[in-house]
């Protein structure tokens, strides 16, 4: 069954650029495959903003809808700036329904990187160049836009180790894609085409001094980027020298299926080699040429002079260059959104809870005077819990079992539910609860081994606070990597300072289909039952589970302020004490 997938690049559709065509042909691809491929973009044509327009309105599945201009913003490209075009964008995610919204170069302050950060779908970001990694500038967007990302590509090796610098996570290293029926081998001449780049003067000169000592040979100085300056015709090349400005692939095709020898600039367009490759040109990049770029004019000598070695370079040039088509980066992008839509959750058959049990209200992440922040004797919190109206309570000191075993051994007698937990600090990756423990979990564990000894216990793995960085949270890396053993993600904790975080706990618990939690994180008896669930009585981890999943969140929100302060003058006078 195909999804429903929507790409974004940053970029004018109304203009060439090198991230347009590996859009463009990713996208022809996947529909191909069975999928539904939407194209968001900005573009400087009127008519395309217009039709953009009426096809947000009228919702004609278009397969490209332009949603504002592009703003310039350097002297070389053109990239849309989200001004004014962010009513076009929340309406298009709304009304497209998408399984997937893939945004290209989010590192720039574009659609692409609104779209992954408002997506209600999975996000998947791909970065193309290590330039293009400037944005957002300042960490806490950084992490929040890296907390929405469910999967990381790049086009090669170092772009995702540049990435990954400013945006760290598991990288999937993917084709930049190319046509081969577009680029394919013609009747080659004795053309060398130069990737022409006004900095890299010395390659330049390598390339013209092979040329003077190869009469009968011609050279094309490619411009690939506009603006770029003119290079000057070298004297001595008069006649056999030629300048051509070529900003796409369908432009560059004939050209290069002609050419018998390309030599790629080192700052230029990855996918002008590739194009070259997959037309079955000679591709110059020896060893040590980017030290010593001398060497450029010792291997077009020897393409030139060598028949067989030449013809030979442009076979191997073309087999390689058909592994990154389109075709084969089309297969890898449906490998990636299978692969999440397989780590949704779907709904289980219910398992029956006999009809006699109640609903009731439950505090699923609570403290007692075995945590070391807080003042709570075990029997005042369940004499509380009680007089509040709880049905059950979790009692989850941290790093201590003690709390919980003397909660469960004084409950025996009282019709409120104890489930015996513990709150572990991880080895640097935040937190996890245990549920319906038997004994204590040592703190400093990896987090996947922390789950696992959860797991052996017969326990419930409960992540708390999941997205609050002013706690010690996991990683986006290591919470996707243990996705699948958690049992229960928290999306309503009442200690936390900003909303904004439970928020997006609950976002991706939606995202994830997670059996989704609450507590008050209660340190003071005066938070206790500020956050909670409303769920069918249980009996056992197995039925809390089946409950839980038809529960429903409580906000019984207080001044987060009093509370804190309440825990701290109880700190005080401990200490004073």
């Amino acid at each position: 069954m195909g999804l429903r997938v929507c790409l974004v690049t940053p970029f004018a559709w109304s203009r060439p650029h090198d991230v347009n065509e590996h859009v463009a042909g990713l996208a022809a691809e996947l529909r191909a495959l069975g999928h539904s491929v939407t194209v968001l973009a900005p573009s400087t044509r009127a008519a395309d903003l217009l039709a953009g327009r009426r096809a947000l309105l009228d919702g004609d599945g278009a397969e490209v809808i332009a949603l504002g201009p592009a703003v310039p913003v350097s002297r070389r490209s053109r990239i849309g700036v989200p001004v004014g075009v962010r009513a076009n964008l929340a309406l298009a995610l709304a009304r497209g329904g998408y399984d997937v919204v893939h945004g290209f170069e989010p590192g720039l302050p574009s659609l692409s990187y609104l779209a992954l950060r408002d997506a209600r779908a999975f996000a998947v970001a791909t970065f193309l160049s290590p330039e293009r990694l400037g944005y957002p500038p300042g960490k806490a967007q950084r992490e929040r836009l890296l907390g929405r990302l469910d999967a990381l590509l790049a086009t090669s090796e170092a772009t995702a180790e540049a990435a990954a610098e400013r945006l760290p996570g598991d990288y999937r290293v993917v084709p930049v894609g190319v046509d081969p029926e577009l680029f394919r081998p013609g009747r080659k001449r004795r053309l060398v085409v130069y990737e022409w780049r006004p900095t890299e003067r010395a390659l330049g000169r390598s390339v013209v001094r092979a040329l003077r000592d190869l009469p009968g040979w011609e050279l094309v100085l490619l411009r690939t980027k506009p603006l770029s300056g003119r290079p000057s015709t070298p004297r001595s090349l008069r006649g056999r020298a030629h300048v051509r400005t070529l900003l796409d692939g369908a432009g560059r095709a004939p050209l290069l299926s002609e050419a018998s020898i390309f030599v790629p600039a080192f700052e230029g367009v990855s996918r002008v080699a590739l194009e070259a490759a997959a037309a079955g040109a000679a591709v110059v990049s020896p060893p040590g040429l980017l030290e010593q770029p001398e060497l450029a004019a010792a291997e077009i000598a020897r393409l030139a002079e060598d028949e067989a070695y030449r013809k030979r370079s442009g076979e191997q040039a073309r087999a390689a260059a058909e592994g990154q088509s389109f075709g084969a980066l089309a297969a890898e992008i449906d490998e990636v959104y299978r692969g999440l839509a397989t780590r949704r959750r779907k709904g289980r058959p219910a398992r029956e809870i006999p009809d006699e049990r109640g609903w009731i209200h439950a505090d699923l992440h609570l403290h007692t005077n075995w945590s070391h922040d807080c003042q709570i004797p075990v029997d005042e919190l369940l004499d509380h819990a009680e007089e509040s109206g709880l049905g059950a309570i979790a009692v989850t000191d941290h790093n201590v079992f003690g709390g919980a075993l003397e909660a469960v051994e004084a409950a025996r007698d009282r019709d409120l539910i104890v489930i015996p937990g513990e709150e572990v600090k991880t080895d640097g990756q935040g937190e996890v609860i245990g549920l319906f423990l038997t004994e204590e979990i040592p703190r400093g564990l990896s987090f996947g081994t922390t789950i696992a000894a959860i797991h052996d216990q017969g326990g419930i793995a409960y992540l708390p606070h999941p997205f609050d960085r002013l706690h010690a949270i996991p990683d986006p890396a290591t919470l996707h990597r243990h996705l699948e053993e958690l049992d229960v993600l928290e999306v309503y904790n009442a200690r936390l300072l900003f909303e904004a975080y439970n928020d997006e706990a609950l976002r991706f618990a939606r995202k994830y289909g997670l059996t989704m939690g609450a507590g008050s994180d209660a340190h003071v008896l005066q938070g206790v039952g500020t956050g909670g669930v409303r769920m069918r009585a249980f009996d056992g981890p197995g039925e809390f589970l089946e409950s839980l999943r038809t529960a429903q969140v409580l906000r019984r929100a207080r001044s987060l302020l009093y509370l804190q302060s309440l825990k701290w003058a109880a700190q005080a006078k401990e200490r004073v004490r």
